[in-house]
């Protein structure tokens, strides 16, 4: 794994003119100090934190969502180990799955539900599944939205350029929108099975121009949806990829037309998918990432991939095992270059 080290910036040296009569004057202006490299590693420290999505600022923080811990944590520029920021209950907030940073509104957005086996019989049932919207500079909590349809699941969040906010019902198999300015989630896309049939797990989202894209993490499947001039959603279409995208997670736009996605499939993968009209290419950018990669962001030309250690949550030992030795949660940095 390659890192990024910038070179320091020196200024000139500014001389002044000599003549007979002045004399020989010399200025010299400090040499700004380098930008520090990108950390190869963000560590979650604690445990039983399964982390499930991460999304970064223009100003370089990496912003992590927590389902074990309820808690959504953040890493300053360049440092390699992340703290909590927004607390487990924050507004109602429950598990934390999909986040994502908005910089142009100054807002966070998180996907909130619980996970695991139902209530027991005569237990009061979950909070319905909500997305909430926090102040991105202070986690101050600004607003939430349940989703419209019964049984939501609240999985993943992209914005398009004019504001509009975008979220994956997974177990719906529906994509929501709450329009700029708008108080309530709507059911967007998918109503008529276009996106697949209940099961096949809509996950990533992401925009690329004019398109919204989700993948379905079981059906192994990439679909855009085109964004009508009214904000209408046009004809859904199945994206032919020239492989199989194995299994796939969170994803994340990279210039206007190629999208990063972290593949649950094989040994865990980072790869590259460049779509022209209803086909796409897939480059893989990197292999092996055994706890589960689960999401991607990029800060600069590096691309965090997030390891969530999701089977240690859903499959825990039995009573009387012994439990595998714990493993640092941690997002891996790995260079991509511009798009």
């Amino acid at each position: 794994m390659n890192t990024r080290v910038s070179a320091a910036v020196l200024m000139a040296l500014a001389m002044a003119a000599c003549s007979r009569t002045q004399a020989p004057a010399e200025t010299t202006a400090a040499a700004a100090p380098p930008p520090a490299p990108p950390p190869a590693e963000i560590v979650i420290p604690g445990e039983g934190i399964t982390p499930e999505s991460l999304t970064s600022t223009a100003d370089g923080h990496v912003i992590i969502g927590s389902v074990g811990a309820r808690t959504i944590w953040r890493a300053a520029p360049a440092a390699a180990t992340a703290e909590a920021w927004i607390q487990p209950g924050t507004d109602g907030m429950q598990g934390v799955f999909g986040v994502f940073a908005d910089d142009s509104t100054g807002t966070l957005y998180a996907c909130s539900g619980s996970f695991g086996a139902p209530p027991a019989a005569g237990s009061p049932p979950p909070p319905p599944s909500t997305l909430h919207t926090f102040d991105l500079a202070t986690g101050a909590p600004k607003g939430k939205y349940p989703l419209p349809d019964a049984g939501g699941f609240c999985n993943d969040i992209a914005v398009d350029a004019a504001g509009n906010v975008y979220i994956t019902d997974t177990s719906n198999m529906l994509v929501d929108r709450l329009a700029k300015g708008g108080t309530k989630l709507e059911t967007w896309a998918g109503k008529d099975g276009s996106l697949g049939a209940k099961g096949g797990v809509l996950d990533g989202i992401a925009v690329l121009g004019d398109r919204v894209v989700v993948n379905a993490l079981v059906a192994s499947k990439l679909y855009a949806v085109p964004i009508g001039a009214d904000g209408v959603a046009g004809k859904a279409v199945e994206i032919k990829t020239d492989r199989t995208v194995e299994r796939p997670d969170g994803m994340r736009s990279f210039g206007g037309t190629d999208l990063l996605v972290a593949e649950g499939g094989g040994q865990g993968r980072l790869s590259r998918v460049t779509i022209t009209g209803d086909t796409g290419k897939v480059s893989t950018l990197k292999e092996g990432f055994p706890d589960g990669p689960v999401a991607v962001t990029v800060v600069g030309t590096t691309a965090y991939v997030l390891e969530g250690q999701l089977a240690l949550m859903m499959n825990p030992p039995k009573p009387g095992e012994t439990p595998p030795p714990a493993k640092p949660y941690k997002a891996t940095a790995v260079e991509v270059g511009k798009p």
